[in-house]
């Protein structure tokens, strides 16, 4: 059965730094395209950050330079390096495949950036 657990959100300043885990089981993320996606508040969820299985990256232009999506196979865990955080990242954070399979989200985990 395939579970992805989200971790490591938090309340940070603006300007601060958090590091995102998902530990995915039930399937390998090393042949799976996998991204982060958020959802604040009153707004769609989007995709944040994606890696194909190859180690390409892609990244919503709102976090380029301050967001680095990576991934630990022998973990089977996918990460998000959260620096320069801003207001306006503040959400709850979600990993998935990419494209998402809709019966795999998680209960994702809270980003709050205030001062």
């Amino acid at each position: 059965q395939v579970q992805l657990v989200e971790s490591g959100g938090g309340l940070v300043q603006p300007g601060g730094s958090l590091r995102l885990s998902c530990a995915a089981s039930g399937f390998r993320i090393s042949i799976s395209a996998m991204g982060w996606y958020r959802q604040a508040p009153g707004k769609q969820r989007e995709m944040v950050a994606s890696m194909l299985s190859v180690g390409d990256t892609n990244y919503a232009d709102s976090v380029k330079g301050r967001f680095t999506i990576s991934r630990d196979n022998a973990k089977n865990t996918v990460y998000l390096q959260m620096n320069s955080l801003k207001p306006e990242d503040t959400a709850v954070y979600y990993c998935n495949r990419s494209p998402v399979v809709p019966a795999y989200w998680g209960q994702g985990t809270q980003v709050t950036v205030s001062s």
